[in-house]
């Protein structure tokens, strides 16, 4: 069993700061220890993180990772070393592959290729449809992180829009489920509209009305309506509106909250003004909208509305995205940049490092209860992940990891970098240089 030592580090965990010593023996925390303690051993490995931070492995609870059927775009080996590369060491993945992950048989051989080449940590989504509820209720809730609907879609036949299954899910599953909410209706309705004007010639600005704050409203608003109905454990993804902040309540302990909410970092980052500079590579759905709603976001996160930040990282391939609006398939990759962009709102004064570990590692590994994760606490897995607050780089074509080699973030430039990342007590990232000859785990659940 191999032991690591990482000596004089800041740990950033459970509303805390504290200098100290971690030890990692074999694939677990063993000790924290006080700051210069001489161990009656020499550990196999020692990092000396004087000046870094030390936070828990990020836990990203919204990915399309394209594997199977779409790996043009990204695929489970690809876009996994990204995610370490940034500091994410766990993963859940979504079910609109090709085939899409639908049934029991589909949803296990994505776990067994995963088990063969993903460097993070991992957990996929069974896909909800119109009429695979039988499927549905076979999903095991100890070994499958939830159960995905999309209330507003248009990827085929993922699109559950038949109220009596709605209610059918919502009443019946024992599981979280988490919702991609815009309403069909509403969108369709917006995409008619903009044809009379403009065509085929659709500005991509005109994104955020098309997929309308409207939109979003009503399907959220159906979804927190059905989960209060039947107590359902409902996670909300991808929030983009302030008119959706009213939804969410405040000063509920989150062990305690049946219904929970996500925010993504480009919702957090950009607003619609970027469709000017950045076009297509900024379109995703729900649609990036204004500085107001970007703005809400935040104080909603600072709140405690919003519980979790992730990426719904989504690449395809630049080519996709070079075309027009209405061929542009929406999505991008983040997966590799989420935590040192977060992190630059707390070195700009805006968050706190303690929230932002809180909604990137700790909140998402207890509304989805993650077991033995999320937290740096002596037992737990060693997913860990070192930052250099001052080490200051610029995104480029030159620094990616993703398969489709682009990113909507290029030539931004961030003060702090990561520089070490641990999954499982396996040194798995560091200093731009990957260890593969570990891969990541199936995440589990208490039940």
């Amino acid at each position: 069993m191999s032991t690591t030592l990482i000596t004089q580090a800041l740990i950033i965990n459970e509303g805390k700061q504290l200098i100290a010593d971690l030890l990692i023996r074999d694939e677990r925390i063993e000790k924290i220890l006080p700051a210069d303690f001489n161990l009656p051993f020499t550990p196999d490995n020692t990092i000396d993180a004087s000046g870094s931070y030390l936070l828990p492995g990020v836990i990203d609870d919204q990915v399309h990772f394209r594997e199977p059927g779409l790996t043009h775009k990204g695929d489970l080996y690809h876009e996994s070393r990204a995610a370490i590369a940034g500091g994410v060491t766990s993963y859940m993945e979504m079910p609109n592959t090709f085939p899409q992950t639908t049934t029991q048989r589909l949803l296990q051989e994505k776990y067994d290729l995963a088990s063969k080449v993903s460097l993070a940590n991992y957990s996929f989504y069974m896909g909800a449809t119109n009429d695979n509820l039988d499927e549905l209720l076979k999903t095991d809730p100890a070994k499958v992180c939830g159960i995905k609907i999309f209330m507003g879609s248009s990827t085929g036949n993922m699109l559950v829009d038949n109220p009596d299954t709605l209610k059918s899910i919502f009443s019946r599953s024992p599981m979280l489920i988490a919702v991609h909410c815009e309403d069909e209706t509403t969108i369709l309705n917006n995409i008619m509209h903009a044809r009379e004007r403009f065509g085929e010639d659709v500005p991509v600005y005109l994104h955020p009305l098309i997929r309308s704050a409207e939109a979003c409203f009503r399907s959220s608003h159906m979804a927190v309506t059905l989960a209060e109905q039947y107590n359902t454990r409902l996670h909300v993804l991808h929030l983009s509106t302030a008119a959706e902040m009213s939804l969410f309540k405040t000063g509920i302990p989150l062990s305690e909250k049946r219904i929970t909410a996500e925010v993504c970092v480009h919702h957090l980052l950009f607003d619609e003004k970027d469709y000017f500079t950045r076009g297509n590579l900024i379109k995703w759905n729900p649609a990036i909208k204004s500085a107001t709603d970007k703005n809400a976001l935040l104080q909603a996160l600072i709140e405690g509305k919003i519980d979790v930040v992730a990426t719904d990282h989504a690449p395809h391939t630049l080519e996709e995205k070079q075309n027009t609006y209405f061929k542009s398939p929406s999505g991008g990759p983040l997966v590799q940049h989420s935590l040192t962009a977060m992190l630059e709102f707390c070195i700009k004064g805006k968050l706190s490092l303690e929230l932002v570990v809180e909604k990137m590692c700790h909140a998402p590994a207890l509304i989805f209860k993650v077991s033995e994760r999320g937290f740096i606490r002596e037992g737990y897995y060693a997913d860990l992940v070192l930052v250099n607050p001052n080490k200051p780089w610029t995104v480029s074509t030159n620094n990616l990891h993703y398969k489709c080699q682009w990113s909507p973030l290029v030539g931004m430039q961030f003060s702090n970098r990561v520089t070490h990342t641990f999954v499982n007590g396996h040194l798995a990232y560091c200093e731009g240089s990957f260890f593969e000859e570990k891969k990541g785990r199936r995440l589990t659940f208490s039940v």
